[in-house]
């Protein structure tokens, strides 16, 4: 089987993708760590809390989500070290998200996602 290699509009089309897919990065982490300001404090939360009420089910969508920026990361070229972290941070918040109360109450203070995102803009610096 003969290989082919890519056009140069795919690259130039991939390319163009990257700032988007980084901004979406930025949406789902701060959807899922910070849209909601908690009135009179000045403390944000997201749904990866709320969702962490509903046991098993509402940390997996979470998670899912949460996986979709540690994609971003590796379609972006971040380090395999940083991905393992990234990974690493995922799981954390999944295992003890699923632990009620306490879960619910570390996943508003971890901010995994945000902290993910943050690992993907060091490693792509002003690019984007």
């Amino acid at each position: 089987m003969a290989q082919t290699s890519q056009p140069a509009t795919d690259t130039a089309e991939t390319a163009a993708a990257e700032p988007a897919a980084l901004e979406r990065a930025r949406v789902v982490g701060t959807v899922l760590d910070e849209s909601i300001t908690v009135p009179g404090t000045g403390f944000k939360v997201g749904l990866d809390p709320i969702l962490g009420i509903l046991p098993i089910a509402g940390d997996s969508v979470a998670a899912v989500a949460s996986l979709y920026i540690v994609f971003v990361g590796l379609r972006l070229g971040v380090s395999r070290l940083a991905l393992a972290k990234m990974v690493a941070y995922v799981a954390l918040d999944f295992t003890v998200g699923s632990v009620p109360v306490l879960g619910t109450v570390v996943d508003a203070f971890l901010k995994v996602n945000v902290r993910n995102v943050g690992t993907i803009e060091r490693h792509v610096g002003s690019d984007y």
